[in-house]
């Protein structure tokens, strides 16, 4: 008896601002998959974008951040036992690779998400299959013995293009809703592996991604990447598993500080600064500058 073949997975992307570059990562999509945009920016180009597509928009009416932003999209699906593909708007996926991803995610049992290789607009190979961060990692670093802290254990799959099984997602749950940007699909995964869950890449696709294309600020992306990362911290090693590790970059920088020169000093300056403040709290001045939270919002 032959295994009926899952259908189609639905695309959510959630989008901000730069419509150009969403309607191109939809283009060769429209009318392969079901679509759905979760506009974090209410941003009218963008619906316009969407309806051109045939995808479904929703407005959340606020940045919800990238988690919050998914689970809006799931809790909206257009086909809600279908596995569920999230494409950042600045990357570009043809339907054929999405078929052998497709294929990829159901080739084995307990496989919860798989992504494709991935290179920018210039060609250039990013890295995405990462170590969970681990407070061990930033003290090795700080005291120059990295390379013998071992990353026991698979990696995890960054999120700009991640395939997700429907199944795990009943089971796994949605994303953390406390992270705001970065972190959110690395503490997805783990919570899948505890629970026999895999995340595999996949070698065979490769696929555009531009990389922090929809933002032009380099520190703010840098300070929402370190507040996601205080949050994993927190959340599986405990406060003090998070003391450590901001506590061993912001020590551990006062030599590159001292030492090094020109931009290569200013980015360690900035970096211990902002491990020493608390890139949670550092983040929450920019979204309340940005009228993102109110002063009273939990975090």
């Amino acid at each position: 008896m032959t295994r009926e073949a899952p259908a189609p997975p639905e695309v959510i992307v959630v989008a901000y601002g730069s419509p150009e570059m969403l309607a191109a990562a939809l283009a060769p999509l429209k009318g392969r998959f079901p679509l759905t945009v979760v506009d974090n920016s209410s941003d009218a180009r963008v619906a316009a974008v969407v309806r051109e597509a045939g995808g479904a928009y929703w407005d959340p009416g606020a940045n919800l951040g990238f988690g919050s932003g998914v689970n809006y999209g799931l809790a909206r699906r257009q086909a809600p036992g279908a596995d569920v593909l999230l494409l950042n708007p600045d990357a570009v996926v043809e339907p054929a690779m999405i078929s052998v991803l497709h294929a990829a995610l159901h080739a084995g049992p307990r496989i919860a998400a798989v992504g494709p290789l991935q290179v920018d607009e210039r060609g250039r190979p990013a890295q995405v299959a990462w170590p969970y961060p681990r407070p061990a990692h930033f003290l090795g670093d700080a005291v120059k013995l990295g390379r013998f802290v071992r990353n026991d254990g698979p990696p995890y799959v960054i999120g700009s293009i991640l395939l997700l099984n429907a199944e795990a997602v009943g089971q796994v749950g949605s994303f953390d809703e406390t992270f705001f940007l970065y972190a959110e699909e690395a503490d997805w995964q783990l919570r899948a592996e505890k629970l026999g869950w895999r995340n595999v890449v996949v070698e065979d696709v490769t696929a555009v991604h531009v990389g922090a294309g929809t933002s032009s600020d380099s520190f703010a992306r840098e300070v929402f990447l370190q507040a996601g990362l205080e949050r994993f911290l927190r959340k599986h090693y405990g406060w003090w598993g998070w003391q450590l590790a901001r506590w061993s970059v912001a020590i551990g920088g006062i030599p590159r500080v001292v030492f090094l020169r020109g931009d290569r000093r200013r980015a360690a300056k900035e970096r211990a600064w902002l491990f020493a403040r608390g890139p949670v709290s550092v983040e929450r001045r920019i979204r309340l500058a940005e009228g993102e939270v109110s002063s009273a919002a939990p975090q």
